[in-house]
């Protein structure tokens, strides 16, 4: 992004992740419906969230 390396997790390595801005320079990123972290471009940081693969509600139909 903006020619800057970022890295994220060698987990990840070769798998598409998503990205979507929340903030000025502030990305939110994503993997497949997982929210995984906010990434910082200037800093050049990655901010994890606690546990992003933990139960998750469902709606009630």
């Amino acid at each position: 992004m903006a020619r800057k390396t970022i890295n994220v997790s060698t987990v990840l390595a070769g798998q598409r992740l998503g990205i979507k801005e929340v903030d000025d320079g502030i990305w939110l990123v994503s993997f497949m419906h997982y929210d995984v972290g906010y990434m910082d471009l200037e800093q050049r940081t990655l901010q994890t969230i606690d546990n992003p693969f933990g139960t998750r509600l469902s709606p009630m139909s």
